[in-house]
């Protein structure tokens, strides 16, 4: 009788390279700012209902989400007092869901604003509310003109309107080439939230990503909202050389990355010199060959990008990927690795013996950003929490 039906891969997540990540970003910022974890895209890809359980084990009590769906996830997976913050989209309908349940969200035009405290009032439960302003991004913030009357409604509203937070959406600071608009955004933000800090309960003050909270301490104030970092990932090598610069050794900077992607050797096959592999022509055997072919591609999450160019590890060694990675498997030459077999494990991402393969490794080849790729992972994957 079958007792578990098994997937063609699986991702390990590491609970104690999440420790060292959050205890290493907490070195950087200072014990006075809230860190509020983003879980948006399914955790980057890790798992909500792992990685939220996981966090909390590590102190987190607020964690930052896209949407209403992505709220009721982590919601769900809370195992703590811990609070829960949509900064982007939601819709209408779904206001009344969201106050009676507590959670903070963002508001950028006075049409929510008001709509906020209307349906607040038709409750009887205050709304938890974070102002965001526009100071240069040009996405979402309510507009410099509009301000003082948005903050004027907040407070004639304030039995139905707590303002939690005061914030804005830095465009970009991972980059060094930015700079000059980040510095305009800082400046335009710290003169805009002057006439709320004097109040008797001022709101958190909030701006700073990952890479603001790392290499710009000017942004770091009341809370900070990072992603990338927690789960072991430099937003860009701008920051992490500007990390580098500051340290006594490069092992002070390292962040460790949470997770591991497995499988399974499929088939071994041995296939003849000038005999061609998979869908195509695009890869002819030079020689005769041993190929193991691998139950994961491009529909599960294995970028096509890497095909005849990415690696993976089996028996400790690095096996080229070779021939187009197809939906569902791809495929790797493994003539120089000795007695591979059916049911070997593979590492698509993660540590083998001393060889590793990086998250970084694939946007070496493809225009994605490692937290792109992460985010493309199927969420039907089954994730494990490991030490």
């Amino acid at each position: 009788m079958i007792t578990e039906v098994q997937h063609s891969s699986r991702l390990e997540l590491s609970q104690s390279a999440l420790k060292h990540n959050l205890d290493f970003l907490r070195r950087t910022i200072g014990e006075h700012p809230v860190i509020s974890v983003v879980v948006k895209a399914n955790a980057y890809g890790h798992g909500v209902e792992q990685f939220v359980p996981m966090a909390e084990k590590c102190g987190i009590r607020h964690f930052a989400v896209a949407s209403t769906g992505e709220s009721h996830q982590v919601l769900s997976s809370l195992t703590a007092d811990s609070r829960v913050m949509i900064m982007s989209i939601l819709h209408d309908s779904d206001i009344p869901w969201v106050i009676e349940h507590g959670i903070e969200f963002y508001v950028f035009s006075l049409r929510r604003i008001k709509l906020a405290a209307e349906i607040a009032s038709k409750l009887g439960i205050p709304a938890r509310i974070h102002l965001e302003v526009e100071t240069g991004g040009n996405r979402t913030g309510i507009e410099q003109a509009k301000l003082k009357e948005a903050l004027a409604v907040i407070h004639r509203e304030r039995k139905h309107l707590h303002l939690i937070g005061f914030c804005t959406h830095l465009a970009g600071a991972e980059s060094l080439a930015a700079k000059f608009r980040i510095d305009k955004q800082v400046q335009m933000f710290e003169r805009l939230r002057k006439p709320l800090m004097n109040r008797n309960n001022p709101p958190l003050f909030h701006m700073a990503s990952s890479a603001a909270s790392l290499i710009r301490p000017e942004c770091r104030l009341d809370m900070v909202r990072t992603g990338t970092v927690v789960y072991g990932l430099y937003p860009s090598p701008d920051v992490y050389n500007s990390m580098l610069l500051n340290a006594r050794k490069p092992e002070d900077v390292r962040l460790r990355r949470v997770i591991s992607w497995k499988t399974n050797v499929m088939q071994v096959r041995q296939v003849d010199r000038d005999e061609f592999v998979g869908y195509g022509t695009s890869y002819q055997a030079p020689r005769d060959s041993m190929i193991a072919v691998i139950p994961t591609g491009y529909g599960n999450g294995y970028p096509r990008e890497m095909s005849n160019r990415g690696t993976v590890l089996i028996r400790g060694r690095r096996a080229p990927i070779v021939g187009v990675v197809n939906m569902n498997m791809c495929f790797a030459d493994v003539t120089h690795i000795p007695d591979v077999d059916f049911g070997d494990e593979v590492v698509l991402v993660g540590r083998q013996k001393k060889n590793e393969i990086t998250i970084r490794s694939f946007s070496d080849f493809s225009s994605a950003l490692n937290t792109e790729f992460l985010s493309r992972l199927p969420a039907d994957i089954p994730r494990q929490v490991v030490k």
